[in-house]
């Protein structure tokens, strides 16, 4: 068996090298974007703040905060913070809810963003000589070209499949034996499913570590595609706003939330109501600082994400607690706020139904009306009294644990519309 790749010393370094670190860059990065991005200077002298202010961390609180809005105002290039000519190359996001969101990257940001996500591989366990299948989309979205480089700069055999094409991405499997996937969650769950169509015990295909991220995922769900997959499954967090993926991942060796690579990017956790910073501990809405960034440098931008730091293990840098909802995907329901993972936790409890799901909201008159679409196993779809009972029980256990009343229908098999990237878990047809 090859041995583990080795580690970067930074990784181990003590809390006060880190910190000492932390403040040079960040000082440079604040200086940077206030000379170089005309939005950057126009929010810090409307705050009343300058970048020679910073004399420590915590002074990184006076700072006006980023949000996606600031990136769609200043569409397409109007946030970058060097010459045309100095950029590499441009990503985007999906822009399903409005103007994209347009990210750059000099050439030596993307040499940052390679060496990240190697670190985030090296973490997940990966050893050298493995082959790494890619299902991650390519293109503008991140997912697929951050995975590449990083596997590629850690030294992997990379399959660059990208999304899709499901039998395909078996067939492959099957055909070249990789020992790492790179794929969100949910599109994880439907390559199982194609596995067991054609009649292959997932367990006994050649992967041994899924990387997984680009959506949020439960320590449930995490269990379940373990136990499926016989794999060993860890979370890879990242946004195309701060980077893309690599801007935290989890040590194999704990599984215990991602480590965020700090001498990269500095967090923050906020109350989201009223901004304020928050202790290391206290549960809110996590907020990133880059470090290092050249074309688009970001200062305090609100991720929506929830979560809250806690104190490195495997890794002297802090980590986050897995993320489970975000502050924008919270649904209010009859006036209780839900997030789709409680949903998901609370259906994973229940062995005769796939973890496959759909939250439908409608209006019936004043009232909110949530149903919940889900399917059976393969191997309990005949089995109309265990069907029945399981979805019963799940009604029961939505209304008495969450609070708000569902109706929970039982499609057929596959009868929930699979996703090649992100899952759609939600679908709110109330009137605005």
């Amino acid at each position: 068996m090859t041995t583990p790749l080795p580690l970067e010393p930074i990784e181990t370094a003590s809390r006060d090298e880190l910190a000492a670190l932390q403040l040079e860059r960040l000082k440079w990065s604040l200086n940077h974007a206030y000379e170089n991005s005309p939005v950057y200077r126009q929010k810090f002298d409307e705050a009343g703040v300058h970048p020679s202010e910073l004399k420590s961390l915590a002074d990184l609180a006076r700072f006006p905060f980023t949000t996606k809005k600031d990136l769609r105002d200043s569409y397409p290039f109007g946030m970058f913070a060097v010459p045309q000519d100095q950029i590499s190359r441009i990503h985007a996001s999906s822009g399903t809810t409005g103007k994209p969101t347009v990210v750059a990257y000099t050439a030596r940001d993307i040499d940052t963003w390679a060496n990240l996500v190697a670190r985030s591989v090296r973490a997940a366990g990966a050893r050298r000589g493995d082959k790494v299948h890619i299902s991650y989309g390519y293109g503008l979205f991140t997912g697929g070209l951050g995975a590449h480089y990083g596997a590629e700069r850690a030294g992997l055999t990379v399959i660059p499949f990208g999304g899709g094409q499901t039998e395909k991405q078996v067939q492959l499997i099957q055909d070249f034996r990789p020992d790492i996937i790179m794929v969100t969650p949910s599109y994880m769950l439907a390559i199982a499913d194609e596995m067991e169509r054609q009649g292959i015990d997932p367990a006994t295909c050649s992967l041994r570590i899924g990387i997984f991220g680009a959506e949020p995922w439960t320590n449930d769900m995490r269990a379940a595609i373990e136990q499926r997959m016989g794999i060993t499954a860890v979370d890879i967090y990242g946004l195309s706003e701060v980077m893309g993926p690599g801007v935290a991942s989890e040590c194999a060796e704990t599984k215990d939330g991602p480590t965020i690579w700090e001498d990269h990017f500095y967090p923050e956790i906020i109350n989201p109501e009223t901004g304020e910073v928050l202790p290391d501990g206290e549960f809110g809405e996590l907020v990133f600082t880059s470090l290092t960034k050249e074309a688009l440098p970001i200062v305090r931008y609100r991720t929506r994400d929830l979560t809250r730091l806690l104190p490195g293990t495997a890794r002297t840098m802090r980590r986050m607690e897995k993320i489970t909802g975000r502050s924008d995907d919270m649904l209010i329901i009859r006036g209780v706020n839900v997030f789709p993972t409680q949903i998901e936790e609370l259906l994973l409890k229940q062995h005769a139904l796939a973890p496959h799901y759909q939250i439908i909201l409608t209006k019936e008159g004043p009232m909110d009306v949530m149903t919940l679409n889900c399917e059976p196993c393969p191997e309990t779809a005949p089995d109309y009294g265990a069907l029945d009972a399981a979805r019963k029980q799940l009604a029961y256990d939505i209304k008495s644990l969450i609070g708000v009343t569902a109706q929970v229908n039982v499609l057929e098999v596959n009868g929930i519309e699979r996703s090649v990237g992100k899952a759609r878990r939600v679908i709110d047809k109330r009137p605005k």
